[in-house]
This record gives C-alpha cells, sequence and structure tokens, in this order.
C-alpha cells in the first residue's frame, strides 16, 4: 500500500512554507524601498521618528519627557533602536526593527502548542500586512500591533506575561489598552494581570519623571483632545458628503499634527460627542464581558471577541481615523482566526476588505479625495466606514449571545481556563 502525496494543504502547513511566504513579502517591500534607503532618505512618518531620535541622541531633547509629545513615552523605544546604523540609514533600521517584530509574531502563531489552526492565521497576518504595507512599515503601530499579537497569544498559557507584554505596546502606542482590558476583565488570574501591568507602567513613569518630564507625561492625552474629526474618521463620514456636495463643509488641514481635517456645523457637533460615545461603548462591552464570564463562557473566547470590540469601538468613536489603525484589528483578528479558525470568519473577510479599501483611499488616491474631494474615492471610504462599524456591530452581537441568560434546563458549557489552576472547569451561574 503506497503512502498518500502531500497535497497542496500539507505543503501550505508546513512551517517552512509560510516562512518562505513571509520572506518572499519583506523581501518585496525591501526592494520597493531600497532606492529611499540608497539615497539616505526616509519614507512617511518614519523621517519624523528618525528627527525625534537624533534631536535626543545629538541635542539631549526628548520627546514626552523635555518636551509634549503626541505619543506615550514608550514609544522612543523602537525609534531608537532603528538609529543603530545612523541617520544616513534610518530607513532600513525601521524596516529591519518592523521585520523582526512581525517574524516573532508569525514565529508565536506557528509554535504555540495551544494555537489550534496557526499556519492559517500566519498566513492571514502576512497577506494583511502586505495589504497594508505601506503603513506596516512608516508608523509606529506596525511595531505595536506584532507585540499584541504575541500577547494575545501568550494570554493563552501565561496571561501576567502576556498583560506586561501588551502594556509595553501601549506605551508605545495607547491602543493596546484596550486588549489589556478585556484581559483583565476575561482572566481567572486577574489580580497577575494587573500587577504585571502596573509594574510595566510604574517603570515607564519612574523613567520620565526621573528625566524632569512630570508635566508631558500625560501630553499624548491632551494632544488628542484637542484635534477636530479627521477626514477618514467613520463617524465623519455625513461631514465628508456635506463637504463632497458642497454644503457648507470645508477640508482643512491641521499642520500641527499633518491631518487633514473636517470643519463645519455638523463635523464640530459630532466631534464634540466622540469622547462620550468613546467611553459610553467601552463601559457597555466591558458589562459584556463580564456577563459572559460570569455566565460560564469559555474566557479564551471572551477575551479574544472582547479585545476585537474594544478595539473596534476605539475605531469608530474616534475623532482620528489615521488609516494605520486598521493594523490594530489586523493583529487582533489574526489571532482570533488562530484560535477559533473558521468561527472567525466574519472578521477575518471583513477586515480583508477594510485593508483593500484602506490602501485604495491611502496612500493611492488621497491626494483626489483632499484636494478634489472626489465622490468616487469618498465613496471607496463610505464602504470602509460602513464596514468598521458593521464589525463592531458583529463583536456586540457574539458577545450579547455569549453573556445571554441561561434557559432554564441548559447546561452552559465549561469555560476554559488558564493552565496550572486548580479548577479547570467553572461553574454555570445560578
Amino acid at each position: 500500500m503506497h503512502a498518500q502525496k502531500p497535497g497542496p494543504v500539507d505543503f501550505l502547513a508546513r512551517k517552512s512554507s509560510v516562512l518562505a511566504a513571509f520572506v518572499a513579502m519583506h523581501f518585496l517591500f525591501l526592494l520597493l524601498l531600497t532606492p529611499r534607503i540608497a539615497a539616505g532618505e526616509t519614507y512617511e512618518d518614519v523621517s519624523l521618528y528618525r528627527d525625534w531620535a537624533f534631536l535626543g541622541l545629538d541635542e539631549g531633547t526628548w520627546q514626552g519627557v523635555d518636551v509634549p509629545w503626541v505619543y506615550p513615552i514608550g514609544a522612543m523605544f523602537p525609534m531608537l533602536a532603528a538609529s543603530v546604523f545612523g541617520p544616513g540609514q534610518y530607513m532600513l533600521g525601521w524596516f529591519l526593527l518592523c521585520t523582526v517584530l512581525n517574524l516573532g509574531a508569525v514565529a508565536s502563531l506557528l509554535v504555540h502548542p495551544a494555537i489550534k489552526f496557526g499556519w492559517q492565521a500566519a498566513y492571514l497576518w502576512i497577506i494583511l500586512t502586505a495589504m497594508l504595507g505601506p503603513l506596516s512599515f512608516s508608523r509606529v503601530d506596525g511595531v505595536s500591533a506584532p507585540i499584541v499579537v504575541v500577547g494575545l497569544v501568550l494570554a493563552v498559557s501565561h496571561p501576567a506575561i502576556a498583560s506586561a507584554v501588551l502594556s509595553v505596546a501601549t506605551w508605545i502606542k495607547v491602543w493596546p489598552a484596550a486588549v489589556v482590558l478585556a484581559l483583565v476583565l476575561s482572566s481567572k488570574a486577574w489580580l497577575k494581570v494587573v500587577l504585571a501591568g502596573a509594574a510595566v507602567s510604574a517603570f515607564m513613569v519612574a523613567g520620565v519623571l526621573a528625566g524632569g518630564g512630570a508635566r508631558n507625561l500625560l501630553g499624548f492625552i491632551q494632544a488628542h483632545g484637542e484635534r477636530g474629526m479627521q477626514l477618514e474618521a467613520p463617524l465623519t463620514t455625513p461631514g465628508l458628503w456635506q463637504a463632497v456636495l458642497g454644503l457648507g463643509t470645508v477640508v482643512h488641514p491641521n499642520f500641527a499634527i499633518v491631518t487633514m481635517e473636517i470643519r463645519g456645523e455638523l463635523a464640530d457637533q459630532v466631534g464634540a460627542l466622540m469622547n462620550p460615545l468613546l467611553a459610553a461603548s467601552l463601559l457597555l462591552i466591558a458589562i459584556l464581558i463580564l456577563a459572559a464570564v460570569r455566565r460560564g463562557a469559555p474566557r479564551q473566547e471572551v477575551l479574544m471577541v472582547g479585545a476585537l470590540a474594544l478595539v473596534s469601538a476605539m475605531i469608530v468613536f474616534n475623532k482620528v481615523g489615521s488609516p494605520q489603525f486598521m493594523l490594530w484589528l489586523v493583529a487582533v483578528v489574526s489571532v482570533g482566526v488562530a484560535m477559533s479558525g473558521r468561527k472567525w470568519a466574519v472578521p477575518a473577510i471583513s477586515v480583508g476588505a477594510i485593508a483593500v479599501l484602506t490602501t485604495l483611499v491611502y496612500p493611492l488616491l488621497y491626494k483626489q479625495l483632499i484636494y478634489a474631494l472626489n465622490p468616487g474615492v469618498a465613496l471607496l471610504l463610505t464602504v470602509r466606514n460602513a464596514l468598521l462599524v458593521m464589525l463592531l456591530w458583529w463583536t456586540v452581537v457574539a458577545l450579547s449571545r455569549m453573556a445571554r441568560p441561561l434557559q432554564t434546563g441548559r447546561r452552559s458549557q465549561p469555560a476554559i481556563t488558564e493552565p496550572g489552576s486548580e479548577q479547570h472547569l467553572v461553574a454555570p451561574s445560578n
């Protein structure tokens, strides 16, 4: 009897095949960046990162310590790491840093024993990263996203370590705080999770205070509050169409933070509601997470759906709509697929479409939008924003189902708890 020959799926499932796809994608982007690297130039926001890093190294003026900054202080660490080759090769340093972190994300998806669909999720991470490539390698979000992947994978077996990793990512870019919150609310070892995160935060705060930067420690929060409604933000869509139709709303550049904003009566009114709506949505989702845990829903599932819900809310109810925010979704959805497979088909397909539309709008067609208010590009952005709202709705519905009171006579499914716990099953609530 002859052994069955390996099929295409067997070939794709090999770690070597996944790594080959990873190398091919990153090599392609390296080729695209080579002219800039050879000329000593940077790409997009990396020029700002280089200026900030060498302002500190050469002149001793540190962002977030000596002067207010738009990022948390931890963002300075990757910016300094990319300076290892000097200012002329800073783009190369940044690209290599992103590559190493992306490799860490892929490796975590492939090697963790509790991950059931690791190779599929690894391909998804590679493909979605490629779709958002201009953003993946030119924004600090491209650093925080792979760290979040590693943190979420570690949460399966080591929640305290995961909390520390996710807290580091939070001090680079604020958004992983949503994932930390989901972990705290869903984990049986919530106290360890809180203490691990607090230890990382204490280290960061102590560093800033030691440098005399107490008044600039939370400057990134104030900088966000002073912004107007950004052109790409999901709830800016009605104001955008007012501008397209010439109904009194205008697109206005914010030179201080290099963004395009919508100015007008409707946009201003919506902007005033963003912070209250964001706070209310996060509170509602937190209540649903706690209710799902109380009803005995699998904690791992609650963590992933809750994390996606909180992150989606941070995008939908946000005055800022920067295209790199889509990397937040890529990180959470990739791990969700790794753990649940086809159950996460809806968010996986949605984020794939969101990634394509985002790249079409920015950077490919962005000038037609901001200079000509092209209705076709505005429609693409509108569809992208609608998909973001739909994704948030999917997560809220999923959490609501997990939090639904049990029917009389039905037993709940046992909840998954962290390995090492003496009690592996959570009794159904009465």
